[in-house]
C-alpha cells in the first residue's frame, strides 16, 4: 500500500483524531501507518519489523487512542518501552494527538525519578500508560497500577527491549493482562527472542514488513575524518565550528568519554550537554527538553542514553567512536535526514581498528562514506585515496 495514495481520513479516523493530526501537519500516513492502522482497529495482533524514522508511535498510538473510552478510568492501553528516554518521547507524542479528545489521559512510569510524582499521575485514571518494564512492576507490586481492564498492548523497540534482558519482565506483564484484545510487537529487526513473545502471545498475527523505499530512506550525506588519535577532540570540534551546523549530536561509546568530551568542548565555550546513565534523570530531561526545543545547539550522548531522542531536525550527527555494533551505527546515522530534510554524518577515525570497523559497517550496510581531510587552508576537501594495487605475482624458484 502506497503511502501517498490513502489519507488519514482513508482510515475512517475520528474528527478529534483528524484535527489534531491536521494541526501537527500530517496529512498522510507513512507506509507502517497505512498498514498498520487499519489491523489495530479490528483488535488483530500486529508484528511489524520497519526502520527507524518511519512513524511507528503513530502506527500504534492512533489506533490505541481510537479504542478508549473515556468514561471509564481505567487503564486501557499499555505501551512498554525499554528506555525511559523513549517512554518519555512516546509519551509526548501520544499527548500531543489528544488536544481535541476529552478526558483521555496518560501516564509515563520509568526508573531513575521519583516513584511519588508517578502514583500521583496513576491517581488521576489514565487510561493509556507507558512504562519501562522495571518499573511498571515496580507499580503492579505497590498495588498503585491494575492491569485486568487493558485491551491492547504495544511493545515498542522490542528487538532492544528483549535484547536489554527485559524479557520476564516482559512476560510478566503480559501475563497479567487477562483480558487482552490485542498485542503489537514493533521492532527494526525481528530478532529470535521477538519471535519467541510473537508464538507465546500473538494468534493469528498480521505480519507487516515495511523495508526502506528510495523515497524512505533518509537524504544523509556521509563522511569520515581521519586524525591521529589525540587530535579527535580537536577535529570534531573544528568541524561543528566550520560547518556552521545548528542541532548536532555525538555520539561516544562510553559514559567516561561521554563525560570528558562535554567537559573538554564546555571548557572551549561551545554551549553543549551529555546524557549517559551516570547523570541523574531530571537533568537528562532538562538537557533533553533544551535540545529539542533548539536551545541546546550540540548534546553528546551514549547509545543507550540516546534510544528516546526523536527530533526531526537534527542536521548533523557526528561520531566521535566507532561502535562496535552496525545496528548502532544505522541507529545513529539515522537521527539525521529526517521529515524529508537533508542530514550529514561524519565519522571520526583516530586508529587501524577504527578504520577497519567502519569499513566492515559500509560493507554489512551497504553505505557510501566519502574520506575527507583537513587541507592547507583550513578547508575540508575530499582525501586522495590511492587504489589498492593488485597482488603481486610471486616469483617461483627453482
Amino acid at each position: 500500500m502506497s503511502e501517498l495514495s490513502i489519507t488519514f481520513r482513508d482510515l475512517g479516523l475520528s474528527d478529534a483524531m483528524l484535527k489534531a493530526l491536521e494541526k501537527k501537519g500530517y496529512g498522510w500516513p507513512t507506509t507502517i501507518q497505512a498498514e498498520a492502522i487499519p489491523h489495530f482497529m479490528q483488535w488483530r495482533d500486529v508484528i511489524a519489523k520497519a526502520p527507524t524514522g518511519t512513524g511507528k508511535t503513530f502506527a500504534f498510538g492512533i489506533p490505541m487512542i481510537e479504542h478508549i473510552d473515556p468514561a471509564s478510568d481505567a487503564v486501557q492501553g499499555l505501551i512498554l518501552a525499554p528506555t525511559r528516554e523513549l517512554a518519555i518521547q512516546i509519551g509526548d507524542e501520544l499527548r500531543g494527538l489528544l488536544t481535541y479528545y476529552q478526558n483521555i489521559r496518560v501516564a509515563v512510569l520509568y526508573g531513575g525519578a521519583g516513584i511519588g510524582g508517578q502514583i500521583r499521575q496513576l491517581e488521576r485514571r489514565p487510561q493509556i500508560v507507558v512504562a519501562t518494564p522495571g518499573r511498571l512492576m515496580d507499580h503492579y507490586n505497590r498495588k498503585t497500577v491494575r492491569l485486568d481492564k487493558i485491551q491492547t498492548v504495544v511493545l515498542d523497540e522490542a528487538d532492544r527491549m528483549l535484547d536489554m534482558g527485559f524479557f520476564k519482565d516482559v512476560t510478566r506483564i503480559i501475563d497479567k493482562v487477562k483480558n487482552r484484545k490485542n498485542l503489537g510487537l514493533f521492532s527494526a529487526t525481528i530478532s529470535q527472542e521477538v519471535m519467541t513473545v510473537s508464538w507465546m502471545y500473538q494468534r493469528d498475527e498480521v505480519e507487516i514488513t515495511v523495508e526502506p523505499r528510495q523515497e524512505d530512506r533518509p537524504d544523509i550525506d556521509q563522511f569520515s575524518l581521519t586524525v591521529s588519535p589525540l587530535a579527535k577532540a580537536e577535529a570534531t570540534l573544528r568541524l561543528i565550528r566550520t560547518q556552521c551546523f545548528e542541532r548536532v549530536i555525538i555520539f561516544c561509546n562510553t559514559k567516561h568519554m561521554c563525560q570528558r568530551l562535554c567537559d573538554e568542548f564546555q571548557r572551549t565555550g561551545l554551549d553543549c550537554d551529555c546524557i549517559h546513565g551516570d547523570i541523574r534523570q531530571s537533568q537528562r530531561e532538562k538537557t533533553m527538553l533544551r535540545f529539542r526545543q533548539g536551545k541546546l545547539p550540540v548534546l553528546i550522548a551514549t547509545d543507550v542514553a540516546s534510544r528516546g531522542i526523536d527530533v526531526d531536525d537534527v542536521d548533523c550527527v557526528i561520531n566521535f567512536d566507532i561502535p562496535d555494533e552496525n545496528e548502532y551505527f544505522v541507529h545513529r546515522v539515522g537521527r539525521t535526514g529526517r521529515a524529508k530534510r537533508k542530514g550529514v554524518a561524519w565519522s571520526i577515525i583516530g586508529n587501524f581498528p577504527e578504520k577497519a570497523k567502519l569499513d566492515e559497517i559500509c560493507k554489512f550496510c551497504k553505505f557510501s562514506i566519502q574520506p575527507m581531510v583537513f587541507g592547507e587552508d583550513g578547508n575540508l576537501t575530499k582525501e586522495d585515496v590511492k587504489p589498492t594495487p593488485p597482488p603481486q605475482k610471486r616469483r617461483r624458484f627453482r
